[in-house]
């Protein structure tokens, strides 16, 4: 989010107003302020737990996943009181991403509407009867409810961010966004739940704060998988910037490929995992370049059949070195056979129509793009639209017309804004050359 849409801008501001027009109420009524000064005091501690020498390198940077204590908020608070739980620790909370301005009213804003709606809902079904009774098995229909419609806002909110900030299309943007938020939801719901149990029963709110080391245990789990993500992304930066440093005059083709991949993915409605999936293909679709003899890659002038042969194995030897990557997954294929084509002319096996993987159709056509695109020695950058109609042209002898079509699509709705970290964080390289092959294909 270097360059924020001014859409973007005004949604996270229009949700900013909405949260504050929800919680305003709370200032003017009889608040239980004690009670949310306690909340908004341990969500705040939870937001900032992965600061604890003791337990910081266990916990997730990102503590929004405590919903347990949001959400008995919205069980024990009136709507407006539930909806300034989250703020303090929300404002406080780290933000490691730019624009830090924007996105640290962006959190807040977002969980505070979804509290304010928790709790409305919790409160039109009797909840506050049901907990205070208690009476467990009918408080389980008004704190479903509630954690419901959290997750609906959380989803909607999600969705609104994607279009407007990272220019998903709308047909796709909220797509698998709901089961993804519903899970983690559904147990932290049961936590809040128990929480405002234990709080409006005999046994007072510090017993309910008994509800938080199962909470905490369930979001060390989440942390596990974030760290594991994590690691995923620094495998394939490591292997990226070797190629760049190799491949010094491609340097930042790798990430455009795998942006313009992703592009052409939800624009074909693929699912978000595969997206993301395809992205990395996109961008270790090269990575085989590391098997290749620097003088090949650095050579000035034309290559010898010989070393053009030698050249094309880079696909082979990619799929070799990541052929162990667990969560590749279909992307080594891509890597294996982006250079194929629909007529069977491509290498390294000379596979035709649907033999070839879908991944591998979506990347060659972002490949070629992007090296049509990108000022090369033997080739001067081409304008968008130029590059788009030989992509066209080439549909349906070496492209996918299905790709092809997707790409111009997205592009002539959006346009093209390659966003490429490499190009900050290396050093200038010596110039690479690849001679092309016919037509658009890329080396």
């Amino acid at each position: 989010m270097r360059s924020v849409p001014p859409v973007a801008c005004a949604f996270v501001l229009l949700a900013l107003g909405a949260g504050l027009v929800c919680a305003a109420p709370a200032l003017a009524a009889d608040t239980a302020w004690p009670a949310l000064a306690l909340l908004a005091a341990v969500y705040a501690g939870c937001e900032h737990a992965g600061r604890c020498r003791i337990i910081g390198r266990r916990a997730p940077r990102d503590m929004g996943t405590f919903f347990p204590v949001l959400l008995a908020g919205a069980f024990l608070l009136p709507p407006a009181a539930a909806a300034l739980v989250a703020v303090p620790g929300a404002l406080l909370a780290r933000v490691d991403q730019r624009p830090r301005a924007l996105r640290r009213m962006w959190r807040p804003a977002r969980l505070a509407l979804a509290g304010w709606a928790a709790a409305q809902a919790f409160d039109r079904l009797g909840g506050a009867a049901a907990v205070s009774a208690p009476r467990l098995p009918y408080a389980l229909v008004p704190c479903g409810a509630g954690a419901l419609v959290f997750c609906a806002v959380l989803t909607l909110l999600d969705g609104g961010i994607r279009v407007t900030a990272e220019r998903v299309p709308p047909r796709t943007a909220w797509r698998g966004l709901f089961p993804r938020t519903l899970a983690p939801v559904a147990v932290h719901g049961l936590a809040g739940m128990m929480m405002a149990v234990l709080w409006a029963g005999p046994y007072g709110p510090f017993a309910s704060l008994l509800v938080l080391l199962p909470m905490y245990i369930s979001c060390w789990v989440f942390a596990q998988y974030q760290r594991e993500r994590a690691a995923h992304q620094a495998t394939i930066r490591a292997l990226v910037q070797a190629v760049d440093i190799k491949d010094g005059y491609t340097r930042g083709h790798s990430e455009r490929v795998g942006q313009a991949s992703m592009l052409i993915a939800r624009e074909l409605g693929m699912a978000e995992d595969r997206v993301e999936v395809l992205r990395f293909a996109g961008i270790l679709h090269d990575v085989g370049k590391l098997g290749v003899p620097t003088r090949l890659l650095r050579k000035d002038g034309p290559l010898t059949p010989e070393e053009r042969k030698v050249i094309e194995l880079h696909p082979e030897y990619g799929h070799e070195m990541v052929r162990g990557i667990g969560f590749l997954g279909e992307a080594r294929a891509a890597i294996l056979h982006h250079h194929e084509r629909l007529d069977g002319s491509g290498y390294p096996y000379g596979l035709a129509g649907d033999r070839i993987p879908e991944f591998a159709r979506v990347v060659a056509v972002a490949d070629a793009f992007d090296a049509m695109t990108s000022t090369r020695t033997y080739s001067r950058a081409r304008p968008v639209p130029v590059a788009l109609a030989e992509l066209e042209r080439c549909a349906g002898s070496q492209f996918d017309p299905q790709m092809v079509g997707a790409l111009g699509r997205v592009l002539g709705r959006d346009g093209w804004h390659p966003v490429v970290t490499a190009d900050e964080t290396l050093p200038p390289a010596p110039r690479t050359e690849s001679v092309p092959a016919p037509g658009a294909a890329t080396p």
